[in-house]
């Protein structure tokens, strides 16, 4: 996800960029808090903002409305991403591995290093237990907002193909008899897609990457510094977008594989080096997930973390995977669905649980010196590898840069969809534009807003998945009697495991 910490402070920043006439409707809707209290006297309670709350309920509707696809998948899963099922001509611009590639450098990002650490450090290492309980079940919301993808995109004129929740909310909802509610919901998410993509996905990338690199690299410290790192950094993007998503599923299947080996062989060896406090350090997770010792709200408390970060980490629910996963090459809308959720997967049960591990059995959740945020993993990964801020820096720039060439895809098909093909060049030298804004300014205001943004794609998204539900659970059905005949097996290959 595009951010590190918990969002903080959106309604002052808010307030004095937009006015309150623009902030207060907004805001009181996203970040509205639920509470929960605890009996003991004194105790403050813990909040959770309403938006995490729909991602939760959501993803656990789908789990059970699917009956756990997110399980009975998965090995599946793995198949249709090794090509077991892909056929030559198979309608669509990417492969299965391309398509999830691309999605999953949208997601991959600061948020895995520094945000487990966050979490960490304010709910103990139980959340961990919870942000994994959560990643499992944003396997079924990918699932299904991805199948839509496919269900119903689109081959535009000039043979591209687009697909998201700005058609299948539309022409979705307009089939089920609500073409004003299915019209209202998908210019709304468009917007806030648009301005995500500029703002969370894109300007915030470049400032943290800009950041840790100059941190490392005393030379690029300054104005002219931040000005080089950023025109730099946008010719880089520049020159991956200007191809198309077909560009950016070739670069990101090989930075995603590439960058997510680098630093989970990194915290590897590290548990290795304290193979003996493994085995420690999964009970205190699994203990502290539950607190025994502690009253309702700090349970809650603990719970809260872990969600929240998951959500903000794997995007399950956002609508912002099936932009990439319609395009992929399939005739089967199920089969990219049923692809889709490794996402959750792999970033948050693999990336976040590896940085968690390495945080508790270095004990850096517990040391005074280790800091917070991606300064807690730096701190932790260098008492083996002394080296590691420098290779952190190496890591935070590709994490920023593959977030940045997939939310400008995703920005601009939203972009195509409102003011038509033709004016995507405008988007693209916009989008190029912010890259080295983001570089050289102090954003923090402008990237609340755009954080605000993404995580409001979430209320028109899964309002619309729920609805469209039934659609989605037929062809899941049809699909899944056909893989169990055997249907979908070439000639002389064995039978499919269907988990």
């Amino acid at each position: 996800m595009t951010r590190t910490d918990a969002p903080i402070g959106f309604v002052d920043a808010l307030e004095r960029l937009f006015g309150r006439f623009v902030v207060d409707p907004i805001s009181a809707v996203i970040f509205y808090d639920v509470w929960f209290w605890d009996d003991a006297p004194g105790d403050p309670g813990v909040n959770i903002p309403v938006v995490v709350l729909w991602l939760i309920l959501g993803a656990t509707f789908f789990t059970l409305r699917f009956q756990f696809v997110n399980l009975r998948g998965f090995r599946h899963a793995i198949d249709c991403v090794r090509g077991r099922y892909s056929h030559p001509g198979d309608p669509g611009e990417l492969s299965h591995f391309q398509a999830l590639s691309a999605a999953l450098s949208g997601t991959l990002g600061l948020g895995n290093i520094a945000g487990v650490a966050v979490a960490v450090g304010i709910g103990g290492p139980g959340a961990v237990f919870w942000m994994t309980v959560a990643g499992l079940l944003g396997m079924s919301a990918k699932f299904a907002e991805c199948t839509l993808g496919q269900m119903y995109r689109v081959v535009r004129p000039d043979g591209h193909v687009s697909g998201g929740p700005m058609h299948y909310l539309g022409a979705g909802l307009a089939r089920l008899g609500w073409p004003r509610l299915g019209a209202a919901l998908a210019v709304v998410f468009s917007f806030m897609c648009i301005g995500g993509a500029f703002g969370g996905g894109n300007m915030f990338q470049a400032n943290q990457a800009y950041a840790q690199v100059a941190s490392a690299v005393p030379l690029l410290a300054g104005r002219t510094g931040a000005s080089v790192f950023g025109i730099a950094l946008a010719g880089a993007v520049g020159l991956v977008i200007v191809g198309g998503i077909r560009r950016i599923g070739e670069v990101a299947s090989v930075l995603v594989p590439f960058m997510c080996s680098l630093y989970v062989l990194c915290g590897m060896w590290i548990l290795l080096v304290h193979a003996d406090q493994l085995g420690h350090g999964v009970a205190e997770i699994v203990r502290q997930a539950f607190r025994p010792d502690a009253a309702w709200g700090g349970f809650v408390g603990v719970l809260v973390q872990g969600f929240r970060r998951a959500a903000f980490s794997n995007e399950a629910g956002i609508g912002s995977a099936p932009i990439a996963h319609s395009t992929a090459a399939t005739p089967e809308p199920v089969r990219e669905g049923i692809v889709s959720l490794l996402e959750p997967f792999i970033d948050t049960v693999v990336v976040c649980n590896m940085t968690a591990l390495v945080l508790v059995v270095t004990g850096a959740h517990q040391h005074p010196d280790a800091g917070s945020g991606i300064a807690m993993t730096s701190w932790a990964f260098a008492t083996v590898f002394p080296w590691f801020p420098l290779l952190l820096s190496l890591t935070a720039l590709l994490f920023a840069f593959a977030t940045q060439i997939t939310w400008s895809y995703y920005g601009e098909q939203c972009w195509a969809w409102l003011f038509g093909v033709r004016s995507i060049l405008v988007y693209k030298a916009i989008f190029l534009f912010f890259v080295w804004f983001g570089s050289v300014s102090q954003l923090e205001r402008v990237i609340e807003f755009s954080d605000l943004m993404i995580l409001g794609m979430a209320f028109p998204n899964i309002a619309g998945v729920v609805l469209l539900s039934g659609q989605v659970k037929r062809e899941l059905d049809r699909y899944w009697g056909k893989l169990r005949a055997g249907q979908f097996e070439r000639p002389g290959s064995t039978t499919a495991t269907t988990g």
